[in-house]
């Protein structure tokens, strides 16, 4: 079994599930196993000032081999996975040299991963996949993205005489549940570039992301007996039911994709006195973000004229926003590593990624940061898998912009 595949057998074997109801950074206690795994195998390399901190964010730096200066340039993976699918006793395969048929991930629970239902699997004939077996994600969203910066990082230290200026390497926990760089020190990271290996398939390669908010839509409602109801009773579950209807249904998620914005209610909860919905709130542009906040309020104000003063209250909060803003301004950061895919062979496929990564928040705190693909599709799902091949390439335009920086 080749290297990179090793270690991401490895990192999989350990299941690092992040939970929306946790109270403690990390989620799970798991991404501290993961991360002084890590911390180990990257001592083993060499590399001394590898560290964990109480967060379990991995931090290491391979100090420049070069005697004129070259810009700082750092890689960040995460460690966690998410929490729409186990990621408990996860039980990786190879299927080499993929001939188009059918897979059967589990044969007892018919669970059949196939390019009819998946068509971007297509790309993947003759390669070699790497796939569940039907009872639990993959994980390789992100640990194939840790599995080549790793083996990255081996090539540079095993391999003296290759060009580098200093290369910082971010190992993040719970992404998948938003809080990855909540409590980053990112004076840990005093890199002048980065990228994250957290993209899709082979060649996919992102410079934007969404605006996101996030809008908590709170509902007052009146609680009577049911018998003594009529014309007193307020049942705040109907009202809030009463607002999502008033939502453009056109703009939710599955009537969208490319560059349209949507209103995601994610979550609905209360009694008849009193519910509270979540709306997720995406949009590329600044116009179209403020004008979906907006909106929501104008929902409400609309509906307090009907059912009365207040009775239905929003609080919107910023979430992250268009990376695109910040990487703009500095084209070196897209020049190389669109070279980099060049060189490696790889036609890139630009798009805008339809949710957040680390590197949204990493770019407005001074290190533009785009997105590179991983290798993965399917990702959240049992149905997730990757090829042995796109990670290969993966880590070579790691390699690549490396040496593009130090030249």
């Amino acid at each position: 079994m080749k290297p990179i595949v090793e270690r991401f057998f490895r990192y999989v074997g350990i299941d690092t599930q992040s939970t929306w109801e946790a109270e403690t950074v990390p989620a799970s206690s798991n991404e501290f196993v993961l991360g002084q795994m890590l911390v180990d195998e990257l001592k083993a390399l060499g590399i001394e000032n590898a560290w964990m901190d109480d967060k379990s964010y991995v931090f290491a730096k391979i100090p420049s081999n070069q005697d004129h200066p070259v810009p700082p340039v750092a890689f960040f993976a995460h460690l966690d996975t998410a929490p729409d699918e186990s990621g408990a006793n996860v039980n990786p395969r190879i299927i080499e040299n993929w001939n188009g048929t059918d897979i059967v991930l589990n044969e007892d629970k018919q669970i059949i991963l196939s390019k009819e239902e998946f068509p971007s699997l297509q790309n993947s004939i003759g390669k070699d996949l790497i796939v569940t077996d039907g009872n639990s994600l993959l994980g390789a969203d992100d640990k194939a993205g840790v599995a080549e910066i790793m083996d990255a990082a081996e090539y540079l230290c095993t391999h003296p005489e290759f060009p580098h200026g200093d290369v910082l390497i971010c190992f993040t926990p719970d992404e998948e549940i938003g809080n990855s760089t909540e409590y980053i020190p990112i004076e840990n990271i005093p890199a002048k570039y980065g990228y994250t290996m957290d993209g899709g398939e082979l060649g996919e390669i992102n410079f934007e992301t969404f605006n996101a908010a996030t809008a908590i839509v709170t509902i007052h409602g009146t609680a009577i007996h049911p018998g003594e109801a009529r014309g007193k009773m307020k049942n705040a579950i109907l009202l809030a039911n009463d607002f999502i209807n008033h939502l453009p249904w056109r703009e939710s998620p599955v009537n969208t994709d490319g560059y349209e914005g949507f209103y995601h209610v994610t979550d609905i909860n209360g009694t008849v006195d009193r519910a509270q919905l979540t709306i997720a709130l995406r949009d590329f542009t600044d116009e179209g973000y403020a004008r979906r906040k907006q909106r929501v309020q104008e929902i409400a104000d609309h509906l307090n004229q009907y059912y009365g003063e207040n009775t239905f209250c929003v609080e919107v909060d910023d979430y992250y926003f268009n990376m695109g803003k910040e990487v703009e301004k500095y084209p070196e950061v897209k020049d190389y590593a669109l070279k980099a895919m060049e060189m490696a062979e790889v036609t890139p496929v630009i798009l805008p990624i339809r949710g957040g990564t680390d590197g949204s928040s990493i770019s407005f705190m001074g290190i533009p940061c785009p997105n590179i693909f991983m290798g993965s599709a399917n990702s959240h799902s049992i149905y997730e898998y990757c090829t042995i091949q796109s990670m290969e390439k993966a880590s070579e335009i790691i390699r690549n912009i490396i040496w593009l920086f130090a030249r």
